[in-house]
C-alpha cells in the first residue's frame, strides 16, 4: 500500500490532521464508561428542551443490562432495536453493549411482513421497541414458528421522556406531538420500560472485547432480502473517533440528530460519536423544518450531518430567514449529492460549506469525506484515516486510471466483517488487490488527478437509451437548476424505439404548481442538456417515496413505472 504522502489526494489532505489514526483498542460500552466519569452531570441528549445527563445514561443502561441478562441475553445475542430516534434509543444500544450482546437496529417504518425477516435472520430472542410499534412486532412474532419467536419484548413510551412542560421553542408541530403522546395499549406479556429500570438488576462483569460482533445493521442492496452487515467493536471505533478529528469537534460539541438512529449515519453521528467525545445531541424523532430551524437557533447547534433534502426543505420554509445558522461550523452530509443551486445559495446566504461525505452499511458510515476547508461540489471527497479506494472496472475488475468511470472498491479498518449467515455472498463482495480484500461497493464513480472521488451512479442504475448511457442521478442534479423544480427522481421507461427512454418524476416548487406543465419542462430540459439525457417524459407528484433514511426510493418508482407499462 502506498504510504500516506503517496496517496493521490496526498496534496488535498488538511495540514490539521494526522496522516495516520491511532484508534483505540476498547469496546463501544467503554467509551460510555469514560464520559461518564468524565462528564457525569452534561446532557448527552435533549430531548424537547429535557436533558439526559451522562451518568444518568449510564444508569439506565446498566440496569437495562441487567434485565436483558436475567431475561437469558448472553455474550453474542442479537437483540431488536425498533426505534425512532429518542433518548431511548440510545439507552437501549449501549444496555445491549453492556449485556455483551448485539445491537441489530430495524427501520421504525417497517411493517409486520418485514419486520418478520429480522427475528428470523438474525436469531432475535429478545426486542426493544416503543407502544406505537409494538402491535407489528407481536403481529410478525405470532406469524412465525413457535420455536423461532421473540420470548421477551421490552416497550416504552417515546412520552417517557418528554419533559412535564414544554417551552414552545422546543414544542415540535401539533401532529408530532400528538403522536407523541398518543397511548398505545401494551401487547400481553410485555414488559414496561419503567419497570425493567426499576427492576434493580445489576449485569455480570463485562467480558466483550473489541473483535467481538457489536452491531448487525441490515442493508437491501440490489436483490434478495436484507443481508446483516457485521460489525464489531473494532470496526464501528475507527469512525466514531474519526468523525471528531475530520470535523473538529470535541466535548463541547452541539449535533443535531435528525438523521434516523436506525441508519448508520444516523447511529455513527447521534450514537457513537457523541458518546465518544462526550459531547451533547439534539435529538429529533422526525424531520421539522420550523422546529429544527428554531432548535439550531436556541442551542447554537454546532455540528449537522443531513441529507441534502433536508437543506432543500428548510429553504422551503417562509420562515428560513429568521433561523440564525451561525453557529454551524461543520454542515455535511451524503445519500444524495447536493444540487449546486442549494450549496451555492448555503455560501453565499449563510457562509456555510456542505462537505459531503460517502459511504455505505458495510462500511459503518464514511469511507470518503471532503476537507471542509477544500470541498468540491457534488464530490464523495477523498479517502478519510487508512482508507485505500480504486477504481476499478465491473467486469474485468482491472484497475482504472483517474478520470475512467468504473466501479468503486475499498479497503480500510471501517470495513465490515462480511454478512450474516450469507458466506457465499461474502465472498463475492470482496476482491483482492496487492494482497488486500477491497469491497466492491455496487457505486460507480470515477477519480480525478487530485484524488477526489465523484459518484456516477449505481452499478444498476443505468439508462441504456439507444447505446448512449445516461446516468439518472447527472440527470437529476440538473434538473435541480430548473426555475420551477424543487425535486426530481429520474427512471427508465420502455420506448419501442430506443429500447429505454428518461422519465422524470417532478415535485415543483409551491410557486410553480398549476402554473407550469410537463411539456414545459420537458422543453427546459432539452434547452440545458445533452438530448439524450434529457427526459422525454414528464410526471408531476405532490412528492417522492423516500425511505425511513431519508433516501428517495427510486427504485420503488421503477417497479411501479415497470408494472404500469
Amino acid at each position: 500500500m502506498p504510504s500516506a504522502d503517496q496517496r493521490p489526494h496526498a496534496a488535498a489532505w488538511p495540514q490539521r490532521l494526522p496522516r495516520e489514526l491511532v484508534v483505540p483498542e476498547t469496546t463501544l460500552w467503554f467509551n460510555l464508561e469514560v464520559s461518564a466519569r468524565r462528564y457525569p452531570n452534561k446532557p448527552a441528549c435533549l430531548f424537547f428542551g429535557r436533558a439526559l445527563g451522562y451518568f444518568e445514561l449510564l444508569r439506565q443502561a446498566e440496569a437495562l443490562a441487567g434485565w436483558l441478562q436475567a431475561q437469558g441475553v448472553q455474550r453474542g445475542d442479537r437483540v431488536l432495536l425498533y426505534l425512532q430516534n429518542c433518548p431511548q434509543f440510545l439507552v437501549g444500544f449501549y444496555a445491549v453493549q453492556r449485556a455483551d450482546a448485539v445491537v441489530v437496529p430495524v427501520n421504525p417504518m417497517n411493517r409486520a411482513d418485514e419486520f418478520g425477516h429480522y427475528i428470523t435472520d438474525a436469531g432475535a430472542r429478545v426486542a426493544i421497541t416503543s407502544a406505537d410499534l409494538a402491535a407489528t412486532v407481536t403481529a410478525a412474532n405470532l406469524r412465525l414458528p413457535e420455536a423461532r419467536r421473540l420470548q421477551h419484548l421490552l416497550v416504552t413510551r417515546l412520552a417517557e421522556a418528554l419533559p412535564e412542560t414544554l417551552d414552545p421553542e422546543e414544542a415540535p408541530s401539533i401532529a408530532l406531538l400528538d403522536w407523541l403522546r398518543a397511548e398505545h395499549p401494551l401487547p400481553p406479556g410485555a414488559t414496561p420500560w419503567a419497570d425493567a429500570l426499576a427492576a434493580g438488576r445489576v449485569p455480570g462483569p463485562s467480558q466483550a472485547e473489541p473483535d467481538d460482533l457489536a452491531l448487525l445493521p441490515y442493508t437491501s442492496g440490489t436483490t434478495g432480502l436484507p443481508k446483516g452487515c457485521m460489525h464489531s467493536h473494532r470496526t464501528l471505533m475507527p469512525n466514531a473517533v474519526a468523525g471528531g478529528l475530520w470535523s473538529g469537534a470535541s466535548a463541547e460539541t452541539v449535533s443535531l440528530a435528525v438523521v434516523p438512529m436506525f441508519h448508520v449515519t444516523g447511529m455513527l453521528y447521534g450514537v457513537l460519536q457523541p458518546v465518544y467525545l462526550g459531547s451533547t445531541v439534539i435529538i429529533l424523532p422526525r424531520w421539522d423544518r420550523e422546529l429544527a430551524g428554531r432548535l439550531i437557533s436556541r442551542h447554537r447547534v454546532t455540528h449537522w450531518t443531513c441529507i441534502p433534502t433536508m437543506i432543500i426543505d428548510l429553504f422551503g420554509s417562509p420562515n428560513y430567514r429568521s433561523f440564525d445558522l451561525s453557529s454551524l461550523r461543520y454542515l455535511s452530509g451524503g445519500g444524495a449529492a447536493m444540487p449546486q443551486a442549494v450549496a451555492e445559495r448555503l455560501q453565499q446566504e449563510f457562509g456555510i460549506t456542505f462537505a459531503e461525505g460517502y459511504g455505505l452499511t458495510e462500511t459503518a458510515a464514511p469511507s470518503h469525506a471532503n476537507p471542509p476547508e477544500r470541498a468540491k461540489l457534488q464530490c464523495l471527497g477523498i479517502p478519510i484515516f487508512g482508507v485505500d479506494s480504486r477504481i476499478v472496472d465491473p467486469d474485468t475488475l482491472q484497475e482504472l486510471p483517474s478520470g475512467a468511470v468504473g466501479e468503486i472498491v475499498t479497503h480500510g479498518p471501517m470495513v465490515f466483517k462480511g454478512y450474516w449467515g450469507h458466506p457465499e455472498a461474502t465472498k463475492a463482495a470482496f476482491i483482492d488487490i496487492d494482497g488486500k480484500p477491497f469491497f466492491r461497493t455496487g457505486d460507480l464513480g470515477r477519480r480525478d488527478d487530485e484524488g477526489y472521488f465523484f459518484l456516477t451512479d449505481r452499478l444498476k442504475r443505468m439508462i441504456n437509451a439507444s447505446g448512449y448511457k445516461v446516468w439518472p442521478s447527472e440527470v437529476e442534479l440538473l434538473l435541480f437548476k430548473c426555475p420551477w423544480v424543487q425535486e426530481a427522481c429520474v427512471i427508465a421507461t420502455r420506448d419501442a424505439y430506443r429500447g429505454e427512454s428518461v422519465k422524470a418524476v417532478v415535485v415543483l416548487r409551491a410557486e410553480a404548481r398549476g402554473q407550469v406543465t410537463e411539456q414545459q419542462v420537458v422543453d427546459w430540459a432539452h434547452e440545458h442538456m445533452a438530448v439524450y439525457k434529457a427526459p422525454r417524459v414528464v410526471e408531476f407528484a405532490d412528492a417522492l417515496p423516500r425511505s425511513g433514511a431519508g433516501k428517495v426510493m427510486w427504485r420503488l418508482l421503477q417497479e411501479q413505472e415497470a408494472t404500469n407499462r
